[in-house]
């Protein structure tokens, strides 16, 4: 008997803890402010037309403030080589008597999880860098024990994990399982995802335009989910969900190609699985929305159509085990 399709849509919830190596918080901080009042939108959209979705969120997310923070750094902090990418040299750096908003979000968590449909994963936390010179699986191994310790004191089970800035790194999936990990994102099967922690100019300038032309397909079947005794199921992403763009007509191309890509999905019965972050919207949270709610929509439509259902990670990792 065909199965129907599945629509799949991951975030990854960060806040500042995402992207301090790139931006200057002094000229993001309404951004990220904007993030935190998008979010409450997104959930009732999710909840009026019942669309399930994961929540990836980094474990430093969970804490009040500075002194849990403090209480929570790991005895082996990863000891990356560019010392930048560690949220711990970070701190050091910024004023800690700042908007704590920035920061931490752990009524943002909750008001999530008490969403129906909605799942907590984790992101690890502290955005770990699992493909960056310096770490370790001994770091990892307590990075992520403390993001899991941590959402298990605010009653949350944990049980899928998407990999920071996408660096899959294969060695690492047997402690995530010990950990009790049953679900990783993982990337498309296509060259330009390959190598995610050393992207060229090529691969830059093709995976933006794999967002407005037709450069390859991107749903997927059921088949090729293959579990694998003693180690997490690996979820592809299908698409990212870029931010608004400025040219009407790459954000109208934008759109229609994941509207096709979702259609597609519904007549063959396969998975389509859209991934973004929450900061993505910040820059234009209005035109994100309503874009957004042009995909429910067309999502609704082919549902009632084709039956395609809405499934967050968890959810399509029970279907396949």
């Amino acid at each position: 008997m065909k199965k129907n399709g599945s629509f799949i849509i991951s975030l990854d919830f960060e806040l500042i803890w995402g992207v301090f190596d790139t931006v200057d918080l002094r000229k993001k901080e309404q951004y990220f402010l904007n993030t935190r009042k998008v979010i409450p939108q997104v959930l009732s959209l999710f909840e009026e037309y019942n669309i399930h979705a994961t929540w990836a969120s980094v474990g430093m997310l969970f804490n009040n403030d500075w002194t849990e923070w403090q209480k929570n750094i790991p005895v082996g902090k990863p000891q990356y080589v560019s010392n930048s990418l560690s949220s711990y040299s970070y701190v050091k750096k910024i004023n800690k008597t700042g908007n704590l908003d920035l920061f931490f979000a752990p009524e943002i968590i909750r008001e999530i999880n008490n969403c129906h449909g909605q799942e907590i994963a984790t992101h690890t936390y502290s955005h770990y860098y699992c493909l960056e010179q310096g770490q370790d699986l001994e770091s990892f191994k307590q990075d992520l024990s403390i993001a899991l310790r941590l959402a298990k004191e605010s009653g949350i089970e944990i049980t899928s994990l998407v990999f920071p800035r996408n660096q899959i790194n294969s060695e690492y999936l047997k402690v995530c399982a010990d950990l009790g990990i049953n679900n990783v994102r993982s990337n498309p099967d296509t060259w330009y995802w390959e190598d995610t922690n050393k992207d060229g100019l090529k691969t830059k300038i093709v995976r933006t335009a794999d967002a407005y032309l037709p450069l390859g397909k991107k749903t997927y079947a059921y088949s090729d989910l293959i579990p694998l005794t003693g180690l997490p199921l690996k979820q592809k992403a299908s698409r990212f969900f870029r931010p608004v763009e400025s040219n009407s007509l790459l954000r109208k191309l934008k759109i229609n190609r994941i509207k096709k890509e979702m259609e597609y999905a519904a007549r063959n019965g396969e998975i389509y699985h859209l991934w973004w972050h929450p900061h993505n919207f910040g820059e234009k949270p209005k035109e994100s929305i309503k874009d957004l709610k042009v995909l429910i929509h067309h999502f609704v439509e082919l549902r009632s159509k084709f039956g395609i259902q809405s499934l967050n990670m968890m959810e399509l990792g029970n279907i396949i085990n």
